[in-house]
């Protein structure tokens, strides 16, 4: 089986959804040839994805430009949402070109939708895996604006050509698509690793793969607790350590630490949740999807959600002693991956001979 993947590259989200189903269906097809198109690192996209594949640098969607990790610049996406589909007509031709000469069996998407459309158009089977779809999101952004209604039902149309639409736990409603299935939570169990802090608590500053830097050198010192922050933010703070230097992958770390600092997002929190990792989150300006998240994440680990004002002045002991002081709930099971890649399998093997095979 030849399995062409396209992730989006708006943070690390969508990797951390589409990795644990991607090694599911590895352990199921053994011979599986992966394809894979993202504009994340190539490293990043190694370390996470546990098989070989030939990758394609590029993105096929943008999801949204972003501020900052929190903020949407809505006038720059507004106009590269009209910018894309200026020419959607020419834009799907060639990306079902694309995908003829490629020749996968099968396409997932997490949660670009050009794909998919181009997937129609040449016959071969296709797959959207998410929480969220860049279809409701703009609707939700733009659906007042009189130049938005066609480009909306472009989204849709192409949402709706998937064979499904692979809807995880937790994730938006999505009731315009028509095509979704539900599926448990998608993550990964970590490993805990003793972090050599001769005690003291680590607390994981982690705001997925948009830039956006907390002033943690600003912060107050706060006694038994230390602070992992990204190399690339040059902290001086005299209990902050590079998370980079303990050597671990994410999930790895994650699993390691007393608490995470983070935004709502998928990965960070279902991960959060199956590895019992305490989380304090700020919200996100404006982004319908934390909704479902945090009520998930408010039922199935100890959570609190702070302030920007806190988290600016770093005043977030008490938060993470009343965490701490906390029972802890069961964890869930991320049952989603291989529920997800089970229904990838029936999709691809019900299909006919694709054009991609007969040419």
């Amino acid at each position: 089986m030849h399995l062409f993947a396209d992730i989006s590259s708006h943070g690390y989200g969508h990797l951390a959804i589409a990795a644990p189903i991607l090694a599911e269906l590895a352990a199921r097809e053994p011979d599986l040839r992966l394809t894979v198109r993202s504009a994340l690192p190539e490293a990043k996209l190694r370390e996470r994805i546990p098989l070989p594949f030939v990758l394609i640098p590029g993105s096929s969607d943008f999801g949204y430009v972003m501020h900052d990790a929190l903020n949407i610049d809505l006038a720059t996406s507004a106009a590269a949402y009209r910018a894309a589909h200026a020419g959607w007509p020419r834009r799907v031709a060639a990306e079902a070109d694309f995908l003829g000469r490629l020749r996968p069996d099968a396409v997932l998407t997490s949660v670009a939708y050009l794909p998919l459309a181009g997937a129609a158009a040449c016959g071969i089977p296709s797959l959207a895996i998410c929480s969220l779809n860049w279809a409701d999101l703009f609707a939700h952004y733009f659906g007042d604006e009189d130049w938005a209604p066609p480009i909306h039902a472009g989204m849709l149309a192409a949402y709706r050509a998937a064979q499904a639409f692979v809807r995880i736990t937790p994730a938006m409603a999505m009731a315009d698509l028509g095509n979704t299935q539900s599926v448990g939570p998608v993550a990964r169990h970590g490993r805990p690793h003793d972090l050599g802090l001769a005690g003291d608590k680590a607390v994981l500053i982690a705001l997925g793969g948009i830039a956006h830097q907390l002033p943690v050198d600003r912060w107050h010192r706060l006694p038994g607790v230390r602070w992992l922050v990204p190399a690339a933010w040059r902290c001086e703070h005299p209990d902050a350590v590079a998370l980079e230097s303990f050597g671990l992958g994410f999930t790895d770390l994650l699993a390691s630490v007393d608490a995470v600092v983070t935004k709502p997002g998928y990965g960070t929190f279902t991960e959060a949740a199956c590895n019992g990792t305490p989380v304090l989150y700020q919200r996100r300006a404006d982004w319908p999807e934390q909704e479902p998240l945090i009520a998930w994440l408010g039922e199935n680990a100890r959570c609190a959600e702070v302030s920007a004002r806190l988290l600016a002045s770093g005043d977030i002991g008490d938060a993470l002693h009343e965490l701490w002081a906390r029972p802890a709930p069961p964890r869930p099971d991320p049952t989603g991956a291989a529920e997800a890649a089970a229904i990838l399998l029936r999709c691809e093997r019900s299909q006919p001979a694709t054009l991609s095979r007969r040419t």
